[in-house]
């Protein structure tokens, strides 16, 4: 999966994450702030493959990492329709 690839799926991850975190703010009381944060996608396996090489890659570092387990949404489709004035 090309770098560029990668980066915008976890941009979009931490974007849901986000969503999810104002919604429930105490989630964010569970990671430590000096903590890297990495988001494992369980609907896909090479994004997931992936991050866990960063994981790893911090844990080689001894930084201290979060590790949040989540699904990547759905996204619906909107269907757009023009209503014309009578």
């Amino acid at each position: 999966m090309p770098g560029r690839e990668i980066v915008n799926k976890n941009l979009d991850l931490l974007n849901e994450f986000m969503k999810y975190a104002f919604a429930h703010p105490d989630v964010l009381d569970q990671i430590p702030s000096e903590a890297e944060l990495v988001i494992l996608p369980t609907n896909d396996p090479i994004l997931y493959k992936e991050n866990l090489k960063i994981i790893k890659a911090h844990q080689r570092r001894s930084s201290s990492v979060a590790i949040i387990r989540m699904e990547i949404p759905e996204i619906s489709q909107p269907e757009v329709e023009l209503a014309a004035a009578k």
